[in-house]
């Protein structure tokens, strides 16, 4: 469903707020858990909640119902951002914000990469990079045959894009003419390793893409009211174009804390107790 190109600045500051109270649950899951991965958590954030809050057609009240079926499809390609997903998922509704604690713990819904069979609200299983484009070809594909509605969205990593097998599923992407299809790269422009373009070059990132059929827009991806135009436009363009878009959303790794920010040593590591406390500090509204 296309909707108003136009945020209100209330709702822009409702945004706003929930992203930083996102950022605060998700460094608390990963401290308490002594685990998981911040850095590209933190740098998700605004895409995250502008995406479910605003964007997506979905609702927790729908699972088992027939309005179930015409959902918006989320795919996390990225699946060590999950801190990410159940943070919104917890501003959602799927699950209590009691249950973000027990991330990473023993017998716990919320496992380190999200599990569909673990959890209601994640459509599919994911951590193996590179995979999520494939899986939501698959999903378009099969809700095109099925002329449904429902739009299908998948949040890819920068680092992630030096996967052969994202290629190849780009190619099918435009191949089958995927307009259903919204993909959002988070460029935060580092990995685990250093910097995305020394350990091996995506650029130029639009052009590579548009080359492989792809219609392509570019945001920065902290900018609430950018990601929401561009979501929208998505839809109309790809109508247009009968054609997939690629959302190359500008980002930080470890958006909103100093010492994370634009850092790779955040990639994957749990904060201390000091480093906590500074954090949230931060983050405080």
């Amino acid at each position: 469903m296309i909707k108003s190109l136009k945020l209100s600045e209330n709702e822009i500051s409702e945004l706003s707020n929930i992203s930083r109270k996102m950022r605060r649950n998700i460094l608390l899951m990963i401290h308490n858990a002594k685990s998981g991965h911040p850095g590209g958590s933190l740098s998700t954030v605004e895409i995250m909640t502008t995406l479910y809050l605003k964007c997506l057609n979905h609702d927790k009240n729908w699972i088992g119902t027939s309005k179930w079926e015409d959902r918006d499809r989320f795919v996390l390609s990225k699946g060590h951002a999950s801190a990410a997903l159940y943070a919104v998922l917890a501003e959602t509704g799927y699950i209590s914000e009691k249950e973000l604690l027990t991330f990473r713990c023993f017998k716990s819904r919320l496992q380190g990469h999200p599990s569909c069979r673990a959890l209601p609200g994640v459509e599919v299983s994911t951590g193996s990079l590179g995979q999520g484009l494939s899986i939501a070809n698959g999903i378009a594909l099969g809700l095109k045959l099925d002329k449904k509605p429902s739009r299908v969205y998948v949040l890819l990593g920068d680092g992630e894009v030096q996967e052969g097998q994202v290629w190849e599923a780009a190619m099918t992407s435009a191949h089958y003419k995927l307009s259903n299809l919204t993909a959002i790269i988070d460029r935060n422009n580092l990995q685990i390793d250093g910097s995305t373009e020394s350990i091996k070059s995506i650029n130029p990132l639009d052009k590579k893409w548009e080359a492989f059929g792809w219609q392509v827009l570019e945001v920065d991806g902290h900018n609430h009211q950018e990601i929401y135009d561009a979501i929208q436009k998505s839809i109309i363009i790809g109508q247009e174009k009968s054609a997939p878009v690629m959302i190359i959303a500008n980002t930080v790794k470890g958006k909103g804390v100093s010492f994370m920010e634009n850092n790779c040593g955040w990639h994957g590591k749990a904060p201390n107790d000091d480093e906590l406390k500074t954090a949230l500090e931060e983050l405080r509204g």
